[in-house]
């Protein structure tokens, strides 16, 4: 089967979870022999064409934008004549997949052009992110998102949480969605044994200290503050032997402000972005991952925390539920409550045995659930089920 996929971010360009999901499905769908052709945006000094792990990835250039919608029509415009010159050089092309609005006007106007059956995944929504559409600019986002669901031969989703938000925001019918799950490549989380964890630790946090994390972006829809609001109760039941660190880019002011305000800013650690090796490292040496989001559709950074080895208190909203098995692969609690947040801490720091036991569950149900192998294999049978259908119809 030869697929035509088009993604606005892929690795070196990494914005949240797609360029990761992109490029981590594909090289399993090649195994199973399928060719695969990438269009993406141009980044740095990135190569304009590379093969990737079996992956034909192809970037655009995109141009000068006046703003972000600006680069989004640009880009869509770049992809679409690319596209069009891959489909008629190296075509026929069996599939087009598109993942989430940014590319759904390239995606449905070669789809139509050159009649090839197009499927989406729809990763987050307009609508979830902000509980709504409140401005001009939702508005026109959640039009696109539409758009692309519409004209979608099936809807692959994250969860089934996503599934119903699919449906009621975008209008979908429940049976052209499939659900298949995120995964990750847990031998990527290399357990160190090379480097002198102590000293590393010491970067962050004192001996005596607990390490609680959070990774992420810092916006709103994250609830790093339900966190830090969450930290004196916590301080106050571990005598103050706590390190909270918040890792990720973004502006901080505001939870800088925050932790300040609450008498806690000596024992937080605001690192900044930290890239992938060290990361690792540092994942190695904390004691507990924290994901307080008010939005998240699945919520792959409870996935690299079960291979990093750490145990990780969540809250109940989206996939997470779904993700984390309560009280068996790790601790749900309250939306946007700080106490359910630090009773679920405070679980995990006062009782080692059940961290550990935490932790090993969480590792067995990585391989049960969320390994690319067995999530290429299910997005296989949606591409056939797409192929065979389209063969018993005159378009």
């Amino acid at each position: 089967m030869k697929i035509l996929v088009l993604s606005w971010e892929f690795p070196p360009r990494i914005v949240g979870g797609i360029a990761r999901h992109v490029a981590e499905l594909y090289p399993e769908l090649v195994k199973l022999g399928h060719e695969v052709y990438l269009i993406t945006a141009e980044f740095g000094q990135a190569s304009m064409y590379e093969v990737v792990e079996g992956i034909k990835v192809h970037r655009v250039p995109v141009g000068h934008s006046n703003d972000f919608f600006h680069w989004v029509v640009n880009l869509n415009l770049s992809m679409g004549d690319h596209g069009g010159k891959l489909i008629l050089e190296e075509g026929p092309f069996d599939l087009i997949h598109a993942h989430d609005w940014l590319v759904g006007d390239a995606a449905i106007a070669l789809k139509h052009n050159f009649k090839i059956p197009l499927i989406a995944t729809i990763h987050a929504t307009e609508y979830g992110r902000y509980n709504g559409i409140h401005t001009d600019i939702q508005g026109y986002i959640n039009s696109k998102e539409i758009l692309l669901a519409y004209n979608a031969w099936r809807i692959i989703v994250c969860s089934n949480y996503m599934r119903q938000e699919v449906e009621r925001a975008l209008h979908s019918p429940w049976n052209k969605i499939d659900i298949i799950y995120n995964g990750i490549r847990a031998e990527k989380k290399h357990h160190h044994v090379d480097f002198h964890a102590l000293d590393f630790r010491r970067q962050f946090a004192t001996d005596d200290e607990k390490i609680v994390y959070y990774l992420g972006r810092m916006t709103y829809e994250k609830g790093v503050p339900v966190l830090l609001n969450a930290a004196p109760t916590i301080l106050s039941q571990m005598g103050g032997k706590v390190k909270f660190v918040i890792v990720g880019g973004g502006n901080t002011d505001h939870l800088k402000r925050q932790a300040w305000d609450l008498g806690i800013w000596y024992h937080c650690y605001f690192t900044g972005f930290l890239a992938d090796e060290y990361l690792d490292k540092f994942q190695t040496v904390a004691d507990c991952a924290v994901f307080p989001s008010f939005y998240e559709p699945f919520g792959i950074v409870a996935l690299e925390s079960f291979a990093s080895r750490v145990p990780v208190v969540v809250s109940d909203t989206g996939g997470f539920p779904e993700v984390v098995q309560h009280t068996k692969t790790g601790i749900v609690t309250g939306v946007n409550n700080p106490d359910s947040l630090a009773w679920g801490i405070l679980e995990v720091l006062k009782n080692p045995g059940y961290r550990q036991w935490l932790v090993d569950n969480a590792c067995v149900d990585l391989e049960r659930r969320f390994s690319w192998p067995k999530l290429a294999k299910q997005t296989e049978e949606v591409y056939q089920r797409v192929v065979q259908e389209k063969r018993q119809i005159a378009w």
